[in-house]
């Protein structure tokens, strides 16, 4: 199952290559916290929906609920996908770019292994990947002293 979901991400992420835009775009918000080297490698898309694997597999291991949510973004390697009502929220880009970090530490079947074993295991709000994201966003969003994110990840995975 994992490979298929891999495989799934990797067409999505393909078909999406031409509307992708480099975060380099928000190194003036994100100063201090993420290197210009890494924005530069990590991608968005815009989309009015955000893709998701709907793969019956998922849905027999329990994670329907998951694939159901309504969510404003999504991570899938170094691309987010990011609902156009949403673009403007640099915290979502905050947190999606934590899911981009812990996807290259982790390598893709890696972060789709502990995910899936996260939120089967603790549901998304307690799921620890998730947290570790929503804490370091909320310390941006609240102005907190800078930070080294990529380092902050790699240290606490």
């Amino acid at each position: 199952m994992l490979e298929k979901i891999e495989e799934w991400i990797r067409e999505v992420n393909k078909s999406h290559e031409s509307l992708r835009r480099s975060c380099s775009v928000l190194q003036e918000y994100f100063s201090g916290f993420y290197s210009p080297s890494f924005l530069e490698s990590a991608h968005f898309v815009v989309v009015e929906d955000i893709p998701k694997p709907d793969l019956p597999e998922l849905r027999e291991a329990g994670l329907g609920d998951f694939i159901d949510m309504d969510v404003a973004g999504i991570t899938y390697d170094d691309t987010y996908y990011v609902q156009r009502r949403a673009v403007n929220e640099l915290r979502l880009h905050f947190h999606e770019l934590v899911h981009v970090l812990q996807w290259r530490e982790l390598k893709p079947l890696g972060f789709i292994k502990r995910y899936i074993h996260e939120i089967r295991t603790y549901g998304y709000d307690e799921a620890p990947l998730e947290k570790m994201a929503y804490s370091l966003d909320r310390h941006y969003q609240e102005k907190g002293q800078n930070l080294n994110v990529e380092e902050y990840v790699r240290k606490n995975l």
